[in-house]
């Protein structure tokens, strides 16, 4: 999001600490709104359509989540920092999968929808496969100046429009008796029947740009505090940036899980990897080949030794729960820790390696 909104303003506030504080405290407050927004019109236009809120996770709300990552990463690639895309959409999974799904099911037990784990789920696991075969299967014959081409670029977007167009042959395939699902408000359903589709509409997108755009203020201003309070970049860049890009999906599935929707947080996750992948990688792989191994970088190949195998690792614990889930109409609380786990070890190995080569690049 820098990209969008520059670091220039909030920089330019590092002497004004309490108007930083403000700024935060703001961003804090429009970010929850903006997600009870999010939650509101997905709940009601899934109500009123009559498709599961699962679905709505996974394509109208992973949609939007991603838009803003898609847009920085195509930036990123028409500057010359097409490095940049891979590892954000690596990193993206990561934390959707480990961070995100990992709190989710350690706070409540999660929906299985067998429908949608059987369909988009599987679809989740195959794009990430996917992506980890081209990488390796692109250092293997190319080495070190190894890309995804544009010609890849342009197959993701197209099985991006045919993930979306299946999605909404699947949705009306779905059975709908479970559209009011146990734990629903029959009073705040009753009040979505009063409301149309535009207004559910309205609400998604006002609720969408509220917690992208707060999301980059609260980041911003955190990040100049840090810096003021002599915080090492590295550690921010390892912490704070990183958990920035997938703040909105947290937040929204945190939110859905405290109004009772667990089903958008489940949806949320699987859609937005799938999107990480097609949408994300495959629209900057069209602006600029993306290269694999970034050759300025202190520790060049972390993306194929650490990242990919990271994600690889999370897919397949995915998998194994996708595959008990089905049967049993729900995840366990446990499951989470693993995932967990796996994602503190991610960013505590990934801290390091960066405050090591941090090490190795400064002036003796």
């Amino acid at each position: 999001m820098s990209h969008l909104i520059p670091d220039a303003p909030f920089e330019t506030m590092a002497q004004h600490q309490v108007m930083l504080m403000l700024i935060m405290a703001g961003a804090i407050y429009y970010l929850v709104k903006g997600a009870d927004m999010l939650v509101d019109g997905s709940v009601g236009l899934a109500y009123r359509v009559g498709i599961p809120k699962v679905i709505v996770g996974a394509t109208i709300i992973s949609l939007g989540t991603t838009s803003p990552e898609a847009a920085v990463s195509v930036m990123a690639a028409w500057e010359g920092k097409a490095g940049l895309a891979l590892g954000n959409a690596v990193g993206s999974i990561i934390a959707d999968t480990g961070l995100i799904f990992g709190l989710g099911c350690c706070i409540t037990v999660l929906p299985a929808d067998r429908f949608v784990l059987k369909r988009q789920g599987w679809v989740k696991i195959a794009t990430g496969v996917l992506l980890a075969g081209l990488c390796y299967l692109m250092f293997w014959l190319e080495g070190d100046v190894a890309t995804i081409s544009r010609w890849v670029g342009l197959l993701m977007l197209v099985l991006l429009g045919g993930y979306l167009a299946i999605s909404v042959f699947w949705s009306r395939g779905h059975p709908l008796g479970d559209q009011v699902a146990d734990g629903d408000d029959i009073s705040e359903l009753a009040d979505i029947s009063e409301r149309s589709t535009v207004t559910m509409l309205g609400l998604i997108v006002m609720g969408l740009a509220l917690v992208v755009l707060s999301s980059r203020f609260l980041i911003g201003s955190v990040t100049v505090l840090a810096q003021s309070w002599g915080v090492p970049q590295v550690v921010i860049a390892a912490t704070l940036v990183a958990f920035g890009t997938s703040l909105p999906e947290l937040v929204v599935g945190m939110t859905a899980i405290y109004r009772g929707h667990k089903e958008i947080l489940v949806g949320n996750v699987i859609g937005a990897d799938i999107l990480n992948v097609l949408f994300v990688i495959g629209a900057s792989a069209i602006a600029k080949p993306l290269p694999i191994i970034d050759q300025t970088a202190n520790v060049p190949r972390i993306f194929l030794y650490l990242h990919l195998p990271t994600m690889l690792l999370m897919i397949g614990l995915f998998m194994c729960y996708i595959l008990w889930a089905t049967r049993q109409g729900r995840f366990k609380k446990w499951f989470g820790y693993p995932l967990l786990i796996l994602y503190v070890v991610y960013v505590t190995v990934q801290y390091a390696l960066e405050m090591g080569g941090s090490n190795v690049a400064a002036p003796s």
